[in-house]
């Protein structure tokens, strides 16, 4: 079982490493072939999954929970 240190900067490279990815696929999108507004679906899907990978993030190690 991991520390909470270890589970804390653990999520916290994996979330960064996601969102990176993520916004770097929806930044060329819409800076190719798409443009701005073939891109802007695909933005809004990536905005809004990233807002819940964030609150997972949230959830798993920074709320204090009754284990």
């Amino acid at each position: 079982m991991l520390s909470k240190m270890e589970k804390l900067i653990t999520a916290a490279v994996g979330t960064a490493l996601v969102m990176i990815f993520v916004f770097g696929l929806a930044d060329s999108i819409s800076s190719g072939f798409a443009g701005f507004w073939g891109g802007l679906p695909f933005w809004v899907i990536a905005l809004f999954v990233m807002g819940m990978a964030l609150y997972d993030f949230w959830d798993e190690t920074i709320r204090k929970k009754n284990d």
